[in-house]
């Protein structure tokens, strides 16, 4: 057993931001599944939203928030986060993150436009901002003295006074899977953190890399916290159609610089499904892609941004540029193949404003957090901004919280299983998952396809626990389950929910209610 003051589980932006903010006075674990720079933060290409020019005010970038959340964000946590936001950026800025610079701006920086917003307020650092912050803020904890490192670990389960009989004792530390020794170790903490992202791996498409679990979701949940809006899976418009780029994401900054979206035969279609055409939200124009190629029968439609001076275009976008070039692409004369998929999971673990759960000396933050900044719908470059804030406030609760209490804990017990006979059952599920969850909950629901999805999430469900009590873990069965208890979550809020907004859309109840409320489902 390893004892710490703070355990986070996640090294995304939001993880890192809080481990720096604590490190100093604190004894950290930061545990990631594979190293510390492959979560989805890195991936980020936009930007981060921010008021940072004198014609732009925190009004208007709360209005715009609302506005693309259709309803349903929670208008006092909106404006903290935004009101939080300048100063996010510059303690970014003296950490060293290279934002691109403009020197006719009053801030020094280029600020970029993306859809939903009025204003130019994305920072950003080219098209790569995810990668450029994690590369600064990875030194930096790599470094810290006071920041151990587990790299190759993945959370298996909450240690909780409840499982101990003392409910009240709130949240004790994980047993933590050590993938390269095989073994489970437990990991006990004053304060323990969930900042893993969000669950795009369940579904066939996405943008996110395969560390997108819902692991934390998954883990909150069964420790009794309540989760708030997982119907709301922002399915991302741009996502790059090409049988060798898996993943790859075309920012929505190349619509916010001028790029229309055009039929095979060059024709926009924008113009007739939103007045705002190409810059229309991510819900409206993912749907209005998925509408096009089911009514012509489109394996994609396309992007273009070609008719911008080339200059302009490797200037501004130069990874997607070159990843395009190495596929046969040059988007300086050709536009680009493009299909939505699952990006962002708007829902999650319900919290308060300092990250803090239902169960004491619990916080998460992030992606796998639900503050109700997005609503339902995220208007883009807001989440790596929520990731910051969340994590500083986070760290200042933690800094003058009392700890959880040092209980008995028993050690991770295996003597009862063995090694799996066939771990081919682990592969085949999780196909399954992510074939029926794209074909039945994805852009477009109707009650039918969310009822198989749901009697499939079942069956499965029964399996993987069998398997679970049965056979010693390992990484593949442990995100595995927890796709399972994220994917049954996402069905049953959607189930809940009789009308269509933001996200999400059903055929059987088309119209928005008069009221937006959430979807709050009660912890295990």
């Amino acid at each position: 057993m390893q004892e710490y003051d703070v355990l986070i589980l996640g090294s995304g932006l939001a993880g890192m931001t809080l481990a720096l903010q604590l490190a100093d006075t604190h004894k950290i674990a930061m545990v990631t599944k594979r190293s510390l720079t492959d979560g989805a933060s890195q991936w980020a290409q936009g930007g981060i939203a921010a008021v940072l020019d004198q014609t732009d005010s925190i009004d208007e970038h709360v209005d715009d928030t609302l506005v693309a959340g259709a309803g349903l964000c929670d208008e006092a946590a909106t404006r903290f986060i935004l009101e939080h936001a300048r100063s996010a950026i510059e303690w970014l800025i003296e950490l060293g993150v290279p934002f691109t610079p403009d020197a006719a701006h009053e801030t020094g920086f280029h600020l970029t436009r993306e859809g939903g917003h009025s204003h130019r307020r994305i920072i950003h650092a080219a098209d790569a901002t995810g990668a450029a912050v994690i590369a600064t803020l990875a030194d930096k904890v790599r470094q810290h003295p006071n920041i151990t490192l587990l790299e190759q670990h993945i959370g298996l389960d909450l240690i909780t006074g409840k499982k101990l009989g003392r409910e009240e004792a709130g949240c004790l530390g994980a047993y933590v899977f050590d993938k390269q020794a095989d073994r489970v170790i437990t990991l006990l903490a004053k304060h323990t953190v969930l900042a893993t992202g969000g669950a795009g791996k369940v579904y066939l498409y996405t943008t996110n890399p395969d560390t997108a679990t819902g692991d934390g979701i998954a883990m909150g949940w069964r420790a009794g916290c309540r989760v708030a809006n997982m119907e709301f899976i922002q399915f991302h418009p741009t996502c790059l159609y090409h049988p060798h780029a898996m993943s790859f994401l075309i920012s929505e900054a190349v619509r916010g610089e001028g790029g229309l979206l055009k039929l095979p035969d060059g024709s926009r279609f924008m113009p007739a499904h939103d007045e705002r055409h190409e810059l229309a939200p991510r819900d409206i124009t993912a749907r209005a892609i998925d509408f096009e190629m089911k009514k012509y029968g489109l394996d994609c439609v396309y992007l273009d941004i070609s008719h911008q001076p080339p200059e302009f275009v490797k200037e501004h976008f130069p990874t997607i540029y070159q990843r395009c070039l190495e596929l046969g692409i040059d988007i300086t004369r050709q536009p680009i193949p493009v299909v939505p998929a699952a990006h962002y999971t708007c829902g999650g673990l319900v919290t308060d404003l300092a990250g803090r759960t239902d169960v004491a000396h619990l916080y998460a933050i992030g992606e796998t957090a639900c503050t109700g900044l997005h609503g339902a719908n995220r208007l883009a470059s807001n989440s790596l901004l929520e990731a910051l804030v969340l994590g500083r406030e986070a760290a200042e609760h933690i800094a003058a919280a009392e700890p959880a209490p040092q209980l008995a804990v028993p050690a991770w017990d295996e003597s009862q299983v063995s090694d799996a006979d066939e771990e081919v059952v682990i592969a085949h599920n999780w196909d399954e998952l992510r074939r029926f969850m794209w074909d039945y909950v994805g852009i477009v629901r109707t009650d039918k396809r969310l009822e198989r999805a749901a009697h499939r999430i079942a069956l499965l469900k029964r399996e993987i626990d069998e398997f679970y009590r049965h056979f010693r873990v390992s990484n593949d069965l442990i995100e595995l389950r927890n796709l399972v208890d994220t994917a049954d979550l996402i069905v049953r809020s959607a189930q809940v929910r009789h009308e269509s907004r933001g996200l999400h859309y059903s055929r059987d109840y088309p119209a928005t209610l008069p009221q937006a409320t959430p979807t709050i489902l009660p912890g295990r």
